[in-house]
Order: C-alpha cells, then structure tokens, then sequence
C-alpha cells in the first residue's frame, strides 16, 4: 500500500451515504461534508443526485479497485468525500475505504440501508432476514439461502435478476416462492411488484421469446401497488424479498454437514454421508478460515465447509480433469462457486497455495511426500484430517497417529437394504479417520517407512479451475511414502 494513502492524523475520507432521493434526504451532518469538501467521488449515478457545489467531481473508474488507491493518493491533503448508497458499511465502498485507510481515518455517514427499507415495506423482522447479494456476483450464492419459511432479501443491479432468480427458485422446487420487488426505495419513483416466482419465471420465458423487452411489472402477473408511482423503465436499483415455500416432495438441503449423496455429482469417488458428517466435525470450520481438500473427488467436503459459513473458503486439488470440472459444477450447485479447484497431483500440485487452516486428506495418503507436505504447510493450530480405506493408507496413517497422536476413529456404516423379499444389512467399506491439531512448536519430523503406494483406489487428486505443474500426475509414484516412524513415540 502507498505510505501517503494510509498514514496517521484524522480522517483522510468522508463517505456520505445518500438514497434515492437525494439531497432532500441528507441530514444536516451529510450536507455539511458535501458543501465542505473539495473533492468528491462517487459512480455518475450518486453524483448526479446531489447539486454542484463547487468540489471537483471524480467519477469512479471501472474497475474501481485496483484504481482507489492511486485516486485517494493524488487528492493527498484536500477535503476528500465520497458519496455511496445508503449505508457505506452495508455492502458499500465504506468497507473497502476501511480496509485501505484504516478505521481511524474513514468518516463515515450513513443513510437508511436497502435492509432496513426493505425489510420496513415488506414488514419483515432485520434480525430475522437473511441477505444475499448479486451486484456483480454469482447467482448461486443465492442456494444457500432457499429453505421452507425462510425470508431472504436479495440485492441486485442487473435489469433481468428478477427473472433469472426467479427462474433458479423454480428449479430447485421453489417455484411456489412469493417474490416481491422493491424499486428505487425512498426515491420518488418506488415501486413494487408481486408474484410466485413460478409464475414469473414462465412470464420471463415468454417475453424472451417474443423479444419483449424487460420490463418493471409482467402483465397477468405482476402488479404494482397502489398508488405507488411507475418509474419510465425498469430500474437496475431493486431488492427481491422472498418468501421460500418449497413445492411438495422437495427436500430441504440444511447447512449441517452431511447432505445426501445424491446431491453430488459424482462417479462413486465420493465420501460418504455418514463419514463426510464426522469428518467435517473434525476438520471444524470456522467463519474465515481456508480448507485444502486433497484428493476432492466429488468436492463434497470442500463444498459442505463452505456451506457452513459464507465466509469459509476451500481449496480443491484434483488430478483428474473431468472430476475437477464435476467439482466445480458442484460447487455452483450447492451455492459455494467461490470455491477453487486446482487440477493437478499432489503434493507438487500444493506448491503456492495459500497458507491453509485446516487440511483434509482424502485420498492417496500413501503418495510419497503427500502428508508430509501438507503437515509442513498447515499453520500452527491447524487441523489434517485423513481418511483411509486401504490396508496401505491405513498403515501410513498409524505410523501418523504414532508419531504425532491425535485422534484416531474407524467408523463402519451399514445401510438396510433389499434381500429377496426381505431387508438386510448392506455393510460399506469401514474408513479410518485420523484427526490430529498443529502445535504452536512443530516437532522434529524424520523421513521414512517403507510402506508401497498403494494403487488407485483413493487418488490424490477435486468454483474455478486452474492447472497446476503436477509433475507426475498420471502415475502413481514408487518409492517410500515419508511416514514418521517410532510408531511407539511420543503422542499428544
């Protein structure tokens, strides 16, 4: 960061946030700023609802990030504010200001939030909505959210959102949902209208159809309330509320780790219901932090930490390109597209990721180097959790659990199961999880054992793609599988 862009003093910014009505709706505190300053900054669209009053006007550049330091840096020592919309801190430039300048160095005077507009039309509890936002993000984000009697509010900028995420409730058995969108709230144009989203996205299909362009209200099923006046064309400034009601025979898709399996893509390589749930538990993620997924698969453990909060990021390693791209489709699926997949092998293909808080092996523990390398990068206090099915792993993993302790757990599952006319017992294969914690003070680790790499059974391989050097990828290495000996050592 530029040293003249963040350095000591008062506030190098002020952000004034600003509604659709303007000027007339700025108190005395925000009008006061704006008459003062000598620069001010904002999109063409914020500039435009306030009158001249003699400070340099910046209209942001696009992109604006990568350009905002240099902006603030040039305007080093004049009275700096920059419009935003509603409040800065929801959602806004505010936050980013923060970030870049420090706290102590952003003024910030907010306005009535989209949220709280919202959620005062709709009659809706704050506390009790739950807020996705689309402005220049993926739809997906949005499947978290969709559950039976959940009110969620969305928040977008592009003209056809209303449409396309109407068109996603339908497809995943929402279409019963009751949509509500809120146009240009608090300015002299506010609308809303109404409809099932079912109902809207089949309206959306027909107008496209006949190339009717988008518009604010769908004749037949959409209608504007009361006396509440048109804008000339549809406004990209709208919040959808939904009302989620799922149509009979859906079944809910909960947060909790342990989805039904069937809600994967997959080829078979894919852990388990039962075991992926006991997993997760001690991988236990935290808002925040980072997972590498080694040897992903399906992506099914990546994907349900990331569900757990929206601020969990993961890292998916896959050797084998059609598994990372069904990975990837997964992770749009289930509403975690943020999710990285790196297609290559391991352990070469973990050089330069980020530093991960938690690392779930779940396949070729046996790959020379593999364990030991994700050992090495797992900061202090960080959890590996390994999963193993072979005979093979399974003795890598107890000269692991030898050295450095932890926690070692076989889970045998059995699910019933058709026998002739009867019901029986179906067992699945037992897997061997082994969970153990970073210490702050990493002790000594020693090369060795003379365990084989077993075959493909559980490859080290599993958003975006990107391709990764991965040295080997295709072949199973020979050689020793550098597993700490002294299976007698010291445990923890």
């Amino acid at each position: 960061m530029d040293p003249d862009v963040r350095d000591g003093g008062g506030p190098a910014v002020t952000v004034v946030g600003v509604g659709t009505d303007g000027w007339n709706g700025l108190g005395p505190a925000a009008r006061a700023a704006l008459q003062d300053a000598e620069v001010l900054m904002g999109s063409a669209r914020q500039l435009g609802l306030v009158p001249e009053t003699g400070a340099r006007r910046v209209t942001w550049p696009s992109p604006l990030l990568p350009a905002l330091p240099g902006l603030l840096a040039a305007h080093r020592g004049r009275t700096v504010c920059v419009l935003a919309s509603g409040d800065p801190l929801f959602f806004g430039i505010g936050s980013t200001l923060v970030r870049l300048l420090g706290a102590g160095r952003v003024r910030v005077i907010p306005h009535l939030s989209s949220l709280s507009l919202a959620c005062a039309r709709m009659g809706w509890a704050v506390q009790e909505t739950e807020v996705v936002s689309l402005v220049g993000r993926p739809d997906e984000l949005l499947h978290p959210a969709i559950l039976p009697g959940r009110r969620v509010l969305v928040l977008c900028s592009a003209r056809d959102a209303p449409a396309r995420v109407a068109a996603l409730l339908a497809a995943r058995g929402y279409g019963r949902s009751e949509m509500t969108v809120l146009s240009d709230l608090g300015g002299p144009g506010e609308s809303r209208s109404s409809g099932t989203a079912e109902r809207w996205a089949a309206s959306a299909a027909a107008h496209t159809a006949s190339g009717s362009p988008d518009r604010p209200g769908q004749a037949g099923v959409l209608a504007a309330a009361a006396g509440s006046p048109r804008p000339r064309g549809p406004s990209p400034l709208r919040v959808i509320a939904v009302e989620c009601r799922a149509d009979p025979g859906v079944t809910p898709l909960p947060r909790v780790p342990g989805l039904p399996d069937d809600a994967f893509e997959h080829d078979g390589q894919l852990t388990k219901r039962e075991v992926r749930a006991v997993t997760l538990s001690r991988l236990a993620p935290v808002p925040g932090e980072l997972l590498w997924d080694v040897g992903a698969g399906a992506g099914s453990i990546a994907i349900e930490w990331m569900r757990s909060h929206p601020a969990c990021r993961a890292i998916a390693v896959e050797s084998r390109r059609e598994r990372a791209e069904r990975a990837a489709r997964n992770a749009a699926a289930l509403g975690v597209p943020g999710l990285e997949v790196v297609v290559g092998a391991a352990p070469a293909a973990l050089a330069g990721l980020a530093v991960p808080d938690a690392v779930f092996v779940g396949g070729g523990a046996t790959v020379p180097g593999l364990l030991d390398a994700c050992w090495a990068a797992l900061r202090p206090g960080g959890r590996l959790v390994v999963n193993a099915v072979t005979m093979e792993s399974e003795a890598v993993v107890a000269a692991w659990y030898g050295r450095l302790g932890g926690d070692l757990v076989r889970l045998a599952v059995n699910r019933a199961a058709p026998v002739g006319g009867f019901t029986g017992w179906r067992a699945m294969m037992p897997v061997t999880v082994w969970s153990v914690v970073k210490p702050v003070t990493d002790p000594d680790m020693e090369p060795a054992s003379d365990v084989e790499p077993e075959p493909d059974v559980e490859p080290a391989s599993g958003g975006e793609l990107s391709a990764r050097p991965s040295g080997q990828a295709d072949t199973t290495p020979a050689g020793r599988s550098g597993v700490p000996p002294q299976p007698g050592g010291r445990r923890k």
